[in-house]
């Protein structure tokens, strides 16, 4: 019997973590993707209001979930995590736009802080390789 093994997902470009840890990990086929946030990695520059950052935080899942050899559709679950629950539906709204239809397992909780200044929502999630 063989053990499973796991690996970081790693590719140029990719969001850098804020701690010691990878932006996700595979092990087979299922990606599990660190929360992100709402810095555009080739700029360094965050970005501003709930609907911009939701877009961005996205978008950075993406770029992992594509260099781990998958994609936004092949999602399972997200956690979602929000500083203030009023901007619910503004986040809700662009976050069914990007995932077209596509209706993973979620969880969306509200949070008294995240780690960078101003951020207002980090979104993880687990995902395979199909």
């Amino acid at each position: 019997m063989t053990s499973a093994k796991h690996q970081p997902i790693v590719a140029p470009g990719l969001p850098k973590p804020a701690g010691p840890y990878s932006p996700g990990m595979q092990l087979d086929r299922l990606l599990f993707i660190s929360g992100q946030a709402a810095r555009d990695p080739s700029t360094g520059v965050q970005a501003d209001g709930i609907e911009a950052q939701t877009e961005q935080v996205l978008r950075n899942l993406e770029r992992i979930l594509v260099a781990g050899g998958s994609s936004l559709q092949h999602v399972l679950r997200c956690g979602v995590f929000l500083v203030d629950m009023q901007e619910f539906a503004r986040m809700n709204a662009v976050y069914e736009r990007v995932f077209a239809g596509h209706r993973p397992a979620r969880t969306t909780v509200q949070v008294s802080a995240l780690p960078d200044a101003g951020l207002r929502v980090e979104i993880d999630c687990i995902a395979y390789v199909p």
